[in-house]
């Protein structure tokens, strides 16, 4: 793996857009599968709110450092943190990595997702397990390491979808392990309730992303999407990063161990 990276300071730019209002100042953030689709637009968004940010990323070294440069001129601290958060050893090497840059930690976001696009009949064990490790383990995983770096008031947010409630095409073994990461994110609100730390979901509906082209069945997911989406158009990563942004604020203190469905209104169309 490629040795951690850390950013930070640099002079904004003349051309700079005007400085965003920092909600989250000097909070500090980890996101998963943060330099691709969601994850990037989720580190992009906490990191104009004002956050410092621990970019993981799996197989994508340069996007991650494009991502961290982006970010200088905003003056945040950036540490890119390679690993695998399906893997319990990777998982200890990332927050391993995390503890050489930040004393702490205030926001986790579980982003990082894999999976089998696969008619359930053609799926095997080895499926069953790379979906459930990579989508609902690996939320365990990080919760575990995460806790004991958060204080009160510290929040983790994992990334769901539709396919956790509703039978999408291809997509039996994720949506199953969706289906249980949303179940593990109502156990983990009560059980990291005693210690100030609030626990949620946020479950997209068909986002415009570059994962989306791999999908066997995307123009009729994407068309048919478009037909009930009472916004008239998909999903776009900064919509999904806004909901989760929302979560972190303190206004969403009462939001505990519940499931925030960002789908244009799709699954209430008939």
């Amino acid at each position: 793996m490629s040795p951690p990276t850390e950013r930070g300071g640099g002079a904004v730019s003349p051309d700079s857009p005007p400085a965003p209002i920092c909600q989250l100042n000097g909070q500090i953030a980890l996101v998963t599968g943060g330099s691709r689709g969601i994850g990037r637009a989720i580190v992009r968004k906490l990191a104009r709110a004002g956050c410092d940010l621990a970019i993981n990323y799996y197989n994508s070294h340069d996007e991650a450092e494009d991502l961290a440069a982006e970010l200088a001129p905003l003056g945040r601290r950036v540490a890119l943190v390679p690993g695998n958060v399906g893997d319990p050893a990777s998982v200890d090497e990332i927050f391993g990595t995390f503890a050489a840059h930040f004393d702490r930690l205030d926001i986790l976001v579980s982003n990082a997702a894999s999976g089998v696009l696969k008619p359930a009949e053609e799926l095997t064990l080895k499926h069953w397990r790379w979906c459930l490790e990579t989508n609902a383990l690996a939320l365990n995983l990080l919760a575990q390491k995460a806790a004991p770096r958060m204080r009160p008031g510290g929040r983790i947010i994992a990334l769901s979808s539709l396919g956790a409630v509703r039978a999408l095409p291809d997509y039996a073994f994720i949506g199953a392990s969706k289906a249980a990461l949303e179940s593990l994110v109502r156990t983990l609100a009560v059980e990291m309730a005693p210690r100030g730390i609030r626990v949620n979901a946020v479950s997209a509906g068909v986002v415009d992303t570059e994962a989306l082209a791999h999908f066997p069945r995307r123009e009729e997911i994407a068309g048919e999407f478009l037909r009930r989406s009472l916004a008239g158009r998909l999903l776009s990563p900064e919509d999904v990063a806004g909901a989760v942004y929302l979560l972190c604020l303190p206004e969403a203190e009462m939001i505990r161990g519940q499931t925030l469905v960002v789908d244009a209104g799709y699954s209430i169309v008939g």
